[in-house]
């Protein structure tokens, strides 16, 4: 299960309501929340992630 969103205040200028941390690229190219998709993206291993979030963020 993945959280993604809220307003990101805590890497505040950086993290904005419309564009929370998560979802932009801090290190290399990815974000975390892709690179984190990348992690659980082997079906043999995984089953497919439920990623949990707001309506903003869908």
């Amino acid at each position: 299960m993945l959280l993604a969103g809220g307003s990101g205040t805590r890497l505040w200028p950086v993290s904005r309501d419309a564009m929370p941390k998560q979802f932009l690229p801090l290190v290399g190219e990815r974000s975390t929340y892709q690179q984190a998709l990348a992690r659980v993206s082997n079906p043999d291993l995984f089953a497919p992630p439920i990623v949990m979030t707001a309506n903003d963020f869908r």
